[in-house]
């Protein structure tokens, strides 16, 4: 099992980044230690356990990541990367947010 990090942003949700992860809200709890799984705040970040992935299906942006160079790194058409995360902008992108790389 791989682990990520997700640092929270506002409006998540433990199920909704559990859904996002293809895991349960059970394992994120497990994982980080959580008493009550459903209190995250924005900023906090969590380990969330996927199961092995022989390519990734998501990315975190790190700082100086720009569109064209996850695009490159994974071998992805720009399009197709921006309509898989429903980005209008290819130049607003930032760190910790997470990508979808595959359907």
């Amino acid at each position: 099992m791989e682990m990520v990090t997700y640092t929270v942003r506002p409006g998540n949700t433990v199920y909704a980044i559990a859904q996002f992860f293809g895991t349960t809200v059970k394992e994120i709890a497990e994982a980080n230690g959580l008493n009550h799984p459903y209190t995250i705040y924005p900023g906090q970040e969590l380990v969330i356990p996927i199961e092995d992935i022989r390519s990734p299906r998501y990315y975190v942006v790190r700082p100086g990541d720009t569109i064209v160079s996850i695009a490159d790194r994974y071998g992805l058409e720009i399009e197709n990367l921006l309509a898989l995360n429903r980005l209008e902008n290819p130049n607003i992108i930032y760190p910790g947010q997470i990508l979808r790389l595959t359907k």
